[in-house]
């Protein structure tokens, strides 16, 4: 099966950008439309869209959340013959609001595609922005079948894996996966805004981990956070009592409850799958110090591709000046140990694998 027609894309940002660019890349017609000059050209450019010819098949909305709604209505008053797709993060309100229209909650689905970046704006997106995450599907009772098989088709282009949810669901679980970290990350960042800049220049990897998100767009995520409080108050609630417990802990220098809290901690990450939504692997990781020289890590993976392991991830650290850099691979333990052995033999400084 294949996407019927010409696409129109409202909403030039990271995600309605990244979309064009994955179906300009098939040879799609795209059609983009942007409240904002700057966003709409840059994308135009990027895309290399332009006007098509008739009226589009597909209509993908990709505009903040508290501007679907309207945006939806305008659109279906243009073309009411097409199928309307949204992508916003919140569903549960939007999908009651659309049930009301009947005509146009025949043509109407909800998806979230679970990808992005701190960086929002056209000038963020990629074609590949979607592969390998989850594409999920939220309907309305009414809905025509083959607007929910356009949506599937959409998802598939976009390398992604399919679910489908009801707009409930998909609120409770978004308020668990993406919308409290995001909280943890800003209050993190936040933390630090009294702190000195000699203080700040000690910090290592983990505070520039933890507080990533915080660099996310404040306009979109108030928009978000507040549009899904009914399923985000439990859970933040639970993280207070969590932290007031810790405080209280902390002060009694109870050790035995910091470390059931740093444990629990660890077990309940422990429960995230793994890449493509399978089972978490236990990975070893590979450190190997490198030459600071052109070409070193092509030739690692030239290595990896001789006796055929597979990397699962990799992290790099090298300091300016520093003549050696430290490649570290994450890969199952027996790739990682015949890995090791194959590049010892070989003359690189790979060490012994290590668990994390």
């Amino acid at each position: 099966m294949t996407l019927n027609g010409a696409v129109k894309i409202v909403g030039c940002g990271l995600i309605g950008t990244s979309i064009g660019l994955r179906l300009r890349e098939i040879g799609l017609e795209i059609e983009l439309s942007d409240s904002s000059k700057s966003n709409l050209d840059l994308a135009r450019d990027l895309i290399g869209a332009g006007r098509v010819q008739g009226d589009p098949s597909i209509i993908l909305i990709a505009v903040p959340p508290q501007s679907v709604l309207e945006v939806l209505k305008e659109e279906f008053g243009k073309h009411p013959q097409a199928i309307f797709i949204e992508v916003s993060g919140i569903k549960s309100e939007l999908l009651n609001e659309v049930e009301r229209f009947t005509v146009l909650s025949r043509r109407f689905v909800a998806v979230h595609p679970m990808a992005g970046r701190e960086k929002s704006g056209p000038q963020s997106a990629r074609a590949d922005l979607f592969e390998s995450r989850a594409w999920i599907i939220s309907r309305t009772s009414n809905v025509d079948p083959q607007v929910i098989d356009q949506a599937r088709e959409l998802g598939r282009l976009m390398g992604s894996s399919i679910y489908e949810i009801s707009g409930d669901v998909h609120d409770e679980a978004i308020a668990t996966i993406s919308h409290l970290p995001q909280i943890m990350s800003s209050a993190l960042g936040a933390s630090l805004l009294d702190s000195s800049a000699e203080s700040l220049n000690l910090a290592g990897q983990g505070l520039r981990d933890v507080s990533r998100l915080a660099d996310s767009d404040p306009e979109l995520w108030s928009a978000l956070l507040v549009g899904n409080t009914k399923a985000i108050l439990p859970k933040l609630a639970e993280v207070i009592n969590r932290l007031s417990q810790l405080h209280k802990d902390l002060e009694s220098k109870d050790q035995g409850a910091v470390k059931s809290f740093m444990q629990d901690g660890r077990s309940g990450r422990e429960k995230i799958p793994g890449k493509h939504g399978g089972k978490s692997r236990d990975y070893s990781y590979l450190p190997i110090v490198i030459d600071d020289k052109p070409g070193g890590l092509a030739r690692i993976f030239n290595e990896c591709a001789a006796i055929g392991v597979n990397v699962e991830d990799l992290t790099m650290e090298h300091s300016p000046g520093q003549e050696v850099g430290l490649i570290t691979l994450a890969l199952n333990s027996e790739d990682a140990n015949s890995l090791q052995k194959h590049l010892v033999a070989k003359g690189w400084l790979a060490h012994a694998p290590r668990k994390a």
